[in-house]
């Protein structure tokens, strides 16, 4: 049961397989709302521009059917008289069949965007394989595809049969009208017809397009493992990070054990915090910290402090503060200024003491504002 669960797809596709598949050319697309449009333009172009087409297909008619003498014995007068009446027509055509071209090729983008991908012009020979084909037929989107073709016959045929019925009476009237009239209204009445049965269609196309669109969100579902998989793709192995941090972990320490010998003083608390500061006379900034550490850090700082013969301090409250609020490499706070200068101070009187002379005094009262010692935080209820 757990391996069954885990094959499912119940993750929605991540922004890297969206984009996969529009690489690929894989988008959603709705053909009804393609249809739709372009027969909604066409029936509205017919029925603006219907009643012009009709006169310039009744005056080619007619003009063709009218041969002079010279027309009928001269072939070349006689080809040049049909070629002017084939531009005729084709001119008054013409706007209608640009619209539709545009909305032709504008339409896809309604749902899913626009999209080119070279990829798509690409063969799959994957689509030859006759078991892909008998899979595809028994799908659950061939289905859907054969309830749409029902429903879009029985939607369609309906509507045509109210159309007939309302216009029958009109269409047995166009026999008894002069030609030119009889041409006009009839392109109306097919022009109005066309409209009312491509409107029908816009209810299958209301349909398909929000279907579409879940259909392609589903289809792109993910299982959980391959979520797992592309985010350590993306991300990077969770074990290998891990490793590579605890490396550079360890770098750093390493780096920081090297400058412990460089550092002017230790600061301890005492055996809990090191911190080693580091002070170049007549460089610009304030002292640094070299290395911090804590516990088995603190007391390797302090063992190589005594190796190194790096003075060593007890001051619990500043060492404390030194840790929390300054990194390494930073120069210390400002707030702690005079602290550590005291400890420098220190430091530099008994680098300058000699035998017989006055051993210098350890500082025990440093000025280390109290909300900068972690000691001192106040609890959270």
């Amino acid at each position: 049961m757990a391996e069954d669960s885990e094959a499912e797809k119940t993750e929605p596709a991540s922004e890297r397989r969206l984009q996969q598949a529009r690489d690929e050319g894989d988008v959603p697309r709705s053909r009804e709302v393609s249809t739709f449009t372009v027969l909604i333009v066409a029936g509205a172009g017919l029925y603006m521009t219907g009643s012009g087409i009709a006169r310039q297909l009744s005056a080619t008619l007619v003009s063709g059917l009218s041969l002079t003498r010279e027309q009928v014995f001269n072939p070349q007068i006689l080809l040049e008289r049909i070629l002017v009446d084939i531009v005729q027509v084709l001119v008054a055509c013409l706007p209608l069949a640009i619209a539709i071209m545009i909305v032709a090729i504008a339409s896809p983008v309604l749902v899913g965007g626009f999209m080119f991908s070279a990829k798509g012009f690409m063969p799959k020979f994957s689509k030859l394989n006759p078991a892909n084909g008998l899979k595809n037929m028994i799908s659950k989107n061939a289905l859907v595809e054969l309830v749409k073709a029902v429903l879009k016959t029985i939607i369609v045929g309906s509507v045509a049969y109210m159309v007939m019925m309302r216009y029958k009476d009109a269409i047995f009237g166009l026999t008894g009208e002069p030609p030119y009239e009889s041409y006009e209204h009839m392109m109306d009445m097919i022009a109005m017809s066309f409209l009312i049965l491509v409107g029908a269609l816009g209810f299958i196309a209301a349909i398909d397009a929000p279907y579409q669109i879940w259909h392609y969100a589903d289809k792109l579902k993910m299982t959980r493992q391959e979520m797992i998989q592309e985010s350590k793709e993306s991300d990077g192995n969770p074990q290998i990070k891990g490793k590579i941090r605890q490396l550079q972990r360890e770098m750093a320490k390493r780096r920081m054990m090297q400058d412990v010998p460089t550092a002017d003083v230790v600061v301890t608390n005492p055996t809990h915090y090191a911190v080693a500061l580091k002070y170049a006379d007549g460089a610009k900034g304030a002292p640094k910290v070299v290395a911090k550490g804590t516990d088995a850090v603190a007391a390797k700082i302090r063992e190589m402090a005594k190796e190194h013969r790096v003075a060593i301090l007890e001051a619990p409250a500043l060492a404390r503060a030194l840790h929390k609020h300054t990194d390494i490499g930073e120069e210390i706070p400002h707030r702690l200024y005079a602290a550590v200068a005291e400890v420098l101070a220190y430091v530099y009187q008994l680098r300058a003491y000699k035998p017989g002379g006055r051993y210098p005094d350890r500082p025990t009262k440093l000025d280390v504002p109290a909300d900068m010692d972690p000691n001192n935080a106040v609890p959270k209820n």
